[in-house]
């Protein structure tokens, strides 16, 4: 039962909402196009469907993905920037955005000053996880042997530069462990070679290993965020696996073409709020590893800013070549 409390907060919303319409005029009157850097069926696919039908019933227009998978999602980006500033053609971005801002020494375009950011949509980690046979019952047991044996163990990911692969050559460092990162072309394949023992942990995102843990056939160490994912609530954290100070929080968000009208990013970013809000999106996103999570434009440039600064770090500590 609805308190008063979540009663005013839903009738500011909607007052809060129906001035900002105001100020949009008549946006959206056709479809609004947004563009994800990656292929149909991945969780960022997904869950970028289940808020975009829910854009479209709040503000009465289609919300239409069109997928542009490839490297480092310049592609996708060039594609949105090469729109008219509108409001009808937004993209995805994702901290794999702001690494590729790291890795790349020149890029076509200059996110902070070409993005127009409007909202985060959620955050998600990382997770460890070994053969269900494997005599690491731990994420301590693991680093233990890492340093018992020196160079004898293997963590396998997918793309050299990508969360996944950066994310390890970080809890490497963080730990203070000589092991090698061994990258692999896609998740199905590191998990041959850790049922084959060519490697002895991975790191990947849950909705990647949900059939093989769910078959018990791989077991989680840990996940990679700050605190416990509410998806998975029994599962350690690598800080609290006594790797302090280690996280990794992957996130997603809208933005558009600078120069954008500030009425009709403030619109989006209203019923972005409420939408993520919504206890039934809360829960489908909950269930592909996600935490609903809004945000200011202005939150969203600072996270993005930082997590520039953090995988250039990164890049540069385990020795990858930049592009």
């Amino acid at each position: 039962m609805r308190g008063p409390n979540t009663l005013r907060i839903v009738v500011a919303l909607v007052a809060a909402l129906a001035a900002m319409q105001a100020k949009a005029g008549t946006y959206p009157d056709r479809p609004v196009k947004i563009v994800l850097p990656f292929g149909p069926g991945g969780v960022a696919d997904v869950s970028s469907r289940i808020i975009a039908d829910k854009l479209r019933e709040r503000l009465g227009q289609r919300f239409v993905i069109e997928n542009m998978p490839g490297a480092g999602g310049i592609s996708a980006a060039k594609a949105v920037l090469s729109a008219p500033p509108d409001g009808y053609t937004l993209g995805l971005v994702t901290n794999g955005t702001a690494i590729t801002a790291a890795l790349f020494n020149r890029l076509p375009f200059d996110p902070t000053a070409d993005f127009e950011m409007i909202s985060t949509l959620g955050t998600f980690d990382l997770v460890f996880a070994v053969d269900a046979t494997s005599p690491y019952k731990t994420l301590a047991d693991f680093v233990t042997a890492a340093k018992a044996s020196p160079g004898k163990l293997n963590i396998g990911t997918v793309n050299v530069g990508g969360t996944q692969n950066l994310g390890a050559e970080l809890f490497k460092s963080a730990a203070g462990i000589d092991v090698q990162i061994v990258p692999f072309r896609n998740s199905p394949d590191i998990m041959v070679g850790l049922l084959r023992n060519d490697v002895q942990m991975m790191v990947d995102f849950p909705a990647a290993l949900k059939g093989q843990v769910d078959d018990r056939k791989l077991r989680l160490l840990a996940t990679s965020g700050p605190k416990r994912s509410p998806s998975m609530p029994n599962l350690v954290t690598v800080a609290e696996g006594g790797v302090n100070g280690y996280e990794v929080t992957s996130w997603n968000g809208l933005f558009a073409p600078h120069g954008t009208p500030s009425a009709i990013v403030a619109l989006i970013n209203a019923t972005l709020t409420e939408v993520l809000a919504r206890s039934d999106v809360k829960q489908q996103l909950l269930e592909l590893g996600i935490e609903a999570q809004p945000s200011s434009p202005e939150q969203l440039m600072v996270l993005f800013k930082a997590d520039v600064k953090k995988w250039g770090d990164v890049i540069v500590s385990a020795g990858i070549e930049k592009k």
